[in-house]
């Protein structure tokens, strides 16, 4: 009985989530074009408006993001796996899974007091830290259990053979944990790459071309909201067009963490 409802469950899990891709892709699928991917927006009534700066725009923030998040992430999680006294460590994952559940709209508002108020100034670069914030605790947490995953063994007999610490830790723990610290650090830009609300306080958007991060900067999610509550009609058809290309990225972004994660057995053997 608990199986069947176990089952039914998943089952129903499921069709929600193929009906929601399902209804996107029959809503956004007319809007893709390759001036729909090529183009900058155009005011309403010019034809052929585009979305290619908010692609460009995430591909900005979200990389700065991922350079500011991933070392600090694994830096810790590999911390709180081996290093870290049990207090520490504890006090570490406590903080992490705390920092996890803070809604997203509060970091942005966070990082509008830290850098965009006292500078009077939008930008990219106030997003990036945002999303790294929210980034951190994802990486943490992943790459702390990726690590306990791989036996102390090949550690203890890798020093046993005449290995420093950091090479016992450099050249097998963490390449047999690999695919699971990979595995987190894709759910990590998947995380991010969908997330709006921080935006609306840091990045604040952009009709044009900008590749600086230091000004305000045009973002796919954020170009996505802004055309979804204008009351124009070929603007929503580019809101379906722009949601169905970051449904796409997070699927792929998904689908690669699985793929990377069904290696951790073979990684660990």
């Amino acid at each position: 009985m608990w199986t069947a409802g176990a089952a039914l469950c998943a089952g129903g899990t499921a069709v929600i989530l193929l009906l929601i891709m399902g209804y996107v892709v029959v809503q956004g699928i007319g809007a893709l074009s390759w001036s729909f991917i090529t183009h900058l927006p155009h005011p309403i009534g010019i034809p052929d408006g585009g979305v290619a700066n908010g692609i460009v725009g995430t591909l900005i923030i979200v990389g700065i993001a991922a350079v500011i998040a991933f070392p600090i992430g694994i830096l810790l999680g590999i911390y709180v796996g081996v290093y870290g006294h049990r207090h520490t460590a504890n006090a570490i994952r406590f903080c992490a899974d705390v920092l996890a559940s803070v809604p997203s709209i509060t970091i942005g508002v966070f990082a509008y007091a830290l850098l965009v108020a006292p500078f009077k100034h939008f930008s990219a670069m106030s997003a990036s830290f945002a999303f790294a914030i929210l980034m951190v605790p994802l990486i943490v947490r992943t790459t702390e259990g990726a690590i306990r995953m791989v036996p102390i063994e090949m550690r203890e007999a890798a020093v046993a053979l005449g290995a420093t610490d950091f090479q016992a830790m450099a050249r097998c723990t963490l390449i047999a944990a690999r695919p699971g610290i990979v595995t987190g650090l894709l759910l990590a830009l998947a995380r991010v790459t969908g997330e709006t609300a921080p935006l609306l306080f840091t990045a604040f958007g952009s009709q044009f071309w900008e590749l600086n991060p230091n000004n305000p900067m045009a973002e796919l999610s954020l170009q996505i909201f802004t055309y979804a509550i204008s009351p124009y009609r070929e603007w929503h058809e580019q809101a379906w067009g722009g949601a169905l290309i970051l449904i796409l990225a997070v699927f792929v972004l998904s689908l690669a963490a699985r793929l990377a994660l069904r290696r951790q057995p073979s990684a660990n053997a």
